[in-house]
């Protein structure tokens, strides 16, 4: 994926002591539609396998930029991608699947186990991981980062980072 100027910072935290961050792209969008037409230009610079974590507070979006990740992928339609916070995943499209996770409601690392997301990774599919940020130091790397914030109103930043051994 490739974005303007990139910057990279040696990180620990998210991925592991290793991880090296290079920042592709950051971007204020100002309406629903806005974030899914981001989340559609993403989509064309995803390659599987990938794993994109979906980062942010509740209501900053990433279900929207999700609705635009995937119907950008060619998996499913804008209106179809609906967020997985109840069943934890759903699956999209039939050849270049896109698994699309939620781990709001994961609360103990067996409960991470029982999802099977290493599995889906392994996979030559995009992965999707809402609230991403609670995989911690295990999040698997390399991966794509993106962080959300709700600025006010139907503002929101967003920053996306590629994180790398």
């Amino acid at each position: 994926m490739t974005g303007g100027p990139a910057s990279s910072r040696r990180i620990g935290g998210l991925a592991d002591s290793h991880g090296v961050v290079t920042t592709l792209a950051e971007r204020v969008t100002r309406s629903p539609e806005e974030t899914i037409a981001f989340g559609l230009e993403l989509a064309a610079h995803l390659r599987p396998p990938c794993l994109v974590l979906l980062e942010g507070e509740l209501g900053s979006g990433k279900t929207t930029l999700a609705k635009g990740i995937v119907a950008g992928l060619g998996a499913a339609g804008e209106d179809e991608v609906t967020s997985p916070s109840f069943t934890l995943v759903h699956e999209y499209g039939s050849t270049g699947k896109v698994y699309h996770a939620d781990l709001y409601r994961i609360e103990e690392p067996r409960d991470l186990a029982a999802l099977g997301l290493e599995d889906l990774v392994d996979q030559a599919t995009t992965v999707l991981v809402e609230w991403g940020e609670k995989l911690g130091d295990n999040a698997p790397i390399p991966c794509v980062r993106i962080r959300m914030e709700h600025r006010g109103s139907d503002d929101r930043r967003i920053l996306v980072e590629r994180v790398e051994a």
